[in-house]
């Protein structure tokens, strides 16, 4: 039979039992700090013994106050001396991840805090624990890990391993995305024709790129200066900071074209009212093609001089026959395009037109003194004096020899006399001769070389038709093959050499032509 007294201590066990809580291990449950120590701190969880925690798992742990609500992680309901286990790092750690997982997802931004160096990069407290490798901590290469624990961070979650409870972030990816977006925003603000402040960040052959402050800018060789430049660092450095000019913006490709040389009035906009037609003008060769040269009249404006333009009769093959890049010259105005920023010149008529004057200098008859400038196959071209020259035909160089190219009597460079024939002004041409300089000498060879008559004469030239014999000088017969004493056997260039002498009947004489036939065979018996 039970006592009243026993009935009363199951009453009160029951009681006791029914007030405590339900827990399990894995849960995470509140409880109330009931004591700190220098070591642990003791929390109630209502059950029916209190667990106590290292204070090294309490972030400021020197906060901590009795009485304080705190939530742990139940990791054993009763150890072996009957003692709840609980956890408040792991309890941070569940709530973080729940936190994470149910609030954000791969490619969002995270704020958080790097706690500590491990291998192979940094350990982040983004409300738990993320991995973030050392290459992923800067924007540019490996930054200095230690530099950034404790530091307040903004991160991109790059992977979330949900089976592994892990999480990888980059604090580089979130650098370079907000790169993008302030660079977007940057070229969404940019207009055509307004003025930016930039820092020259890089120099090529082909220009410089300016930072504008989160985007780069191409600045090209040709908008540097109105005026010829050999390369960009010529006027510019890397890191001088300078005003630009925005030419043009691309959003799509987001491209972006500077200038410089339009903050500055163009040199073309007065080039009309400055150098009308027919101004002379001096100059700078700046560059040398085919079809001319290119002078710089000042910085910014530039002439091309034609290369019909440089002489008025010399034949030139290429400009640097008469130029060099950095001569200065002079030229006159011939057209101004301001427009189009084209300026013709002409060297020439800076010099003014001979051929104005030719008529009364090179009057026929006139015996001149000229230089031989170039050979040709009929006949050499002499120069008479600067712009000036006429044309010494072959035909016109002797009156006896018969000349095959000028090259066998002239010399290029070579100072001669030669006879003005004929000058016409108009038509750019004079032609000159040199052999009427000198009598004719045909009346008299025609009296000297009578038909019938017997010559020595040295060989001059062997030919399949014969030979050129010279009977005196300069004046040469022509001794045909089938007057010619050869064996039936023997060979022309075997029998008679250069140089040697011959003795010849004269048989022909023509004076208009101005030609002596000789022959060897049947000569008088005195004369063989």
């Amino acid at each position: 039979m039970t006592t009243m007294a026993e009935e009363t201590s199951q009453s009160l066990s029951d009681l006791y039992a029914q007030s405590l809580r339900v827990i399990t291990e894995g849960q995470i449950v509140k409880g109330r700090i009931i004591a700190i120590t220098a070591k642990d701190v003791v929390v109630d969880i209502g059950f029916k013994s209190e667990g106590s925690i290292d204070r090294t798992e309490f972030f400021e742990s020197d906060k901590l106050q009795v009485g304080d609500e705190v939530e742990v992680y139940v990791e054993n309901v009763e150890d072996e001396q009957g003692m709840v286990i609980l956890s408040k790092h792991k309890a941070d750690r569940q709530k973080g991840w729940e936190r994470i997982v149910n609030n954000f997802k791969e490619n969002d931004v995270i704020e958080g805090r790097a706690v500590r160096k491990v291998k192979g990069g940094l350990m982040v407290d983004i409300g738990i624990e993320a991995f973030m490798p050392a290459s992923l901590a800067s924007f540019k290469g490996y930054a200095n890990l230690d530099a950034l624990i404790n530091q307040p961070l903004k991160f991109i979650i790059l992977k979330i391993s949900r089976a592994r409870k892990n999480i990888v972030v980059s604090h580089r990816d979130f650098l370079m995305r907000e790169k993008d977006a302030q660079r977007q925003k940057l070229i969404e603000s940019l207009t055509v024709a307004e003025r930016r402040s930039g820092v020259v960040k890089n120099l090529t052959d082909f220009g410089a790129f300016i930072d504008l402050g989160g985007i780069d800018g191409l600045l090209h060789i040709g908008d540097i200066s109105w005026g010829r430049i050999g390369h960009p660092s010529d006027v510019l450095a890397v890191g001088q900071q300078l005003d630009v000019v925005v030419l043009s913006v691309d959003r799509t490709a987001n491209k972006v074209s500077l200038g410089l040389k339009q903050l500055f009035p163009s040199p073309w906009q007065h080039a009309e009212e400055k150098y009308p037609v027919g101004t002379k003008i001096k100059g700078k060769v700046v560059n040398l093609v085919p079809y001319g040269a290119f002078v710089e009249v000042e910085p910014g404006v530039e002439g091309l001089v034609h290369i019909s333009e440089l002489s008025w009769s010399k034949r030139i093959a290429h400009p640097s026959e008469l130029l060099q890049v950095g001569q200065e010259i002079e030229a006159v105005v011939l057209a101004v395009d301001a427009k189009n920023q084209r300026l013709s010149l002409g060297m020439r008529q800076a010099a003014g037109d001979p051929w104005q004057t030719a008529a009364e200098k090179y009057q026929p008859s006139t015996k001149v003194l000229g230089r031989v400038r170039q050979l040709t196959d009929y006949g050499a071209f002499i120069e008479l004096e600067d712009g000036l020259e006429g044309m010494l035909h072959n035909a016109d160089i002797s009156w006896t020899r018969k000349i095959n190219h000028p090259s066998e009597v002239l010399k290029k460079g070579r100072m001669v006399d030669v006879m003005i024939m004929t000058c016409e002004p108009d038509n750019h041409r004079i032609t000159l001769g040199m052999k009427q300089l000198m009598e004719d000498p045909w009346p008299q060879l025609i009296q000297q070389f009578k038909l019938g008559s017997v010559v020595e004469g040295t060989v001059t030239k062997v030919a399949g038709f014969g030979l050129f014999v010279e009977i005196a000088k300069d004046v040469e017969g022509l001794m045909h093959l089938s007057e010619l004493e050869l064996g039936q056997a023997e060979k022309l260039d075997e029998r008679y050499k250069v140089g040697s002498k011959v003795k010849a009947q004269v048989i022909k004489l023509d004076e208009l032509e101005r030609k002596i036939g000789l022959s060897n065979k049947n000569l008088p018996s005195e004369a063989a």
